[in-house]
């Protein structure tokens, strides 16, 4: 099929959309524990609620898809996360932040389901890998965005708010006193109002799947789960987005615990640093990708990744803050490259495959979650170090790998 550029722009910009909502979570924990005066288990279920969703919506996300095409399930998804924003924009509690996290994560479950297979189709599977690093790149700088708008509206919305800035005098009437972080909800609120705006009146061309492609029904999914290779990917992807999860949700608290650092200007910038080295990584991931197997890509940024992660844990606090950046740079490439040698280590039902393997996001809910439980008996700094776990699983499909399409290179052209 002719290739179709306008659609993976659109795609890029979701991307940008869905990292901003979902990795917020972690400069907000700070604030959420003091506030709401919880423990590092009860904090965890906050990303839980957020990633269960996945677990639950992924596969019957494939089968909306399927009876209604991509434009209506995108505008319910992100008119499910306008509602789930709203919801605890109005009434801010933790009760109501687990369901306003769970409708957020059911509209975010619904759009990596639909954007995966279809940018696989629109940018060409032998430029998946590729296109799914620069989409990383997109998601990783609106995740380094996003601390820094945090922050920026925690320190202007402490009384008293400045009158020339008449934004913050608005948000500052529509949130209660001393939950300054409750007014990032209220962006939320405008964020998806805009897509489903975009998405409503946006000429969305029907992409033509061909049936390896196509989402299909239960007892499709039921076929590819007898294949070895898709169980060992689904848990590639739960074991990334765990780690992922793992890291960025706790880094504030543990600068905060650990060194002593605020969380609302420090440890926000920290997880700006962690997002921003991700991004910075996915740039040379491109060029990597490029010239090396991604398999061998994969093996030294794992590696890496394991190497940083211990050393920043058991160093200073000046070592801390830039060893989660360097983590976040060796981060960047495995879930394009763990996403793309899954789809390319298939030969039919692709969109089915995609379901399964965003299935796997629920890591993002159980990982944090065996951090904070282990954080409460030990310490955050043993409780993190359940990541090697998951990375060490991430670096072994480095070695068992062998997807029928191999990403393009420089030598293979």
């Amino acid at each position: 099929m002719k290739r179709n550029y306008l659609i993976v722009i659109l795609i890029f910009m979701i991307f940008f959309v869905v990292s901003f909502l979902t990795n917020i979570l972690g400069p907000l924990i700070p604030d959420i524990i003091e506030d709401f005066h919880l423990s590092l288990t009860l904090a965890a279920f906050l990303p839980f609620s957020f990633f269960v969703a996945y677990g639950l919506m992924s596969i019957p996300s494939g089968m909306l898809i399927e009876r209604f095409s991509e434009k209506p399930v995108l505008i319910l998804a992100f008119s499910l996360a306008f509602s789930g924003a709203l919801l605890f924009a109005l009434f801010p509690a933790f009760s109501v932040a687990i369901i306003s996290l769970f409708l957020i994560g059911i509209g975010m479950a619904m759009i990596q389901v639909a954007i995966n297979p279809l940018m696989r189709v629109a940018g060409g599977e032998e430029h998946f890998a590729f296109n799914s690093v620069l989409a990383q790149l997109i998601f990783g700088s609106a995740s380094f965005l996003s601390p820094q708008v945090y922050s920026y509206l925690v320190t202007g919305l402490k009384s008293p708010v400045d009158p020339s800035r008449k934004f913050l005098v608005t948000l500052s009437a529509l949130i209660p006193p001393q939950l300054e972080w409750i007014s990032l909800y209220w962006i939320f609120v405008l964020v998806t109002l805009g897509m489903i705006i975009v998405l409503i009146f946006i000429r969305f061309p029907r992409i033509e799947y061909s049936e390896t492609e196509r989402p299909g029904v239960w007892e499709t999914h039921l076929r590819l789960l007898r294949n070895p290779i898709v169980i060992l990917y689904f848990f590639g992807i739960f074991a990334y987005v765990g780690s992922e999860q793992g890291v960025s949700n706790w880094i504030s608290k543990f600068l905060s615990e650990a060194h002593g650092l605020d969380p609302q200007t420090a440890g926000a910038q920290v997880v700006a640093f962690f997002w921003g080295g991700m991004t910075a990584g996915c740039l040379l991931g491109l060029l990597l990708l490029k010239l090396f197997d991604s398999r061998h890509v994969l093996l030294v940024f794992t590696a890496a990744a394991m190497i940083c992660l211990l050393t920043t844990l058991f160093g200073t606090a000046e070592i801390a803050v830039y060893g989660f950046a360097l983590v976040g740079f060796f981060f960047s490439v495995m879930w394009s490259v763990v996403f793309s040698l899954a789809l390319n280590s298939v030969k039919h039902h692709h969109g089915s495959f995609s379901g399964i393997l965003c299935t796997g996001i629920v890591g993002g809910a159980m990982v944090p979650l065996v951090i904070g439980f282990l954080g409460d008996k030990f310490s955050l700094k043993y409780g993190m170090l359940f990541l090697l776990v998951t990375l060490g699983y991430l670096f072994s499909i480095g070695f068992w790998a062998n997807p029928l399409i191999k990403n393009k290179t420089i030598k293979s052209v």
